[in-house]
């Protein structure tokens, strides 16, 4: 599981302190981007060398409870499955002991120059399944 701290800054509230949404999305993408960094794969290079990006085509939230400006954000996303160019992401946020909020999130692996979806490269594929949570959780049809 990969995990990372993020503050919830003072423009990711409301007037009244409390998180905007929004702004939980804005912040999950830089924790995606992290993430692809920390296997070695970083979104510039994916972008520029190798012509591919990484679109969410699902996202699934569910809050629980609210955070406030100046809380730390400790986010765990987990790799549930890999499928041919899909990629399955569980996360969980939390703050001050509580869950704040989970996502259920699917990605795939897409060429900048056709908007097509393409097979994960064996490289990355090799690193995300070192990831996964679950064993041979594999989903070949996406």
């Amino acid at each position: 599981m990969f995990t990372i701290t993020k503050p919830l800054r003072f423009g990711d509230c409301d007037p009244s302190g409390i998180a905007y949404f929004p702004s939980y999305l804005n912040i999950l993408v830089g924790v995606l981007e992290d993430f692809f960094a920390s296997l070695g794969f970083p979104w510039r290079a994916m972008n520029d060398e190798l012509r591919m990006s990484v679109p969410t085509v699902r996202l699934d939230l569910t809050f629980v409870s609210p955070g406030f400006q100046g809380d730390a954000l400790d986010f765990a996303l987990a790799v549930r499955a890999i499928g041919r160019a899909s990629l399955d992401l569980e996360h969980t946020v939390s703050a001050r002991d509580t869950v704040l909020w989970t996502a259920r999130h699917r990605i795939v692996a897409a060429s900048i120059d056709t908007n097509a979806s393409l097979a994960w490269p064996d490289d990355i594929r090799a690193a995300l399944t070192q990831q996964l949570e679950t064993p041979h959780a594999h989903h070949p049809a996406t």
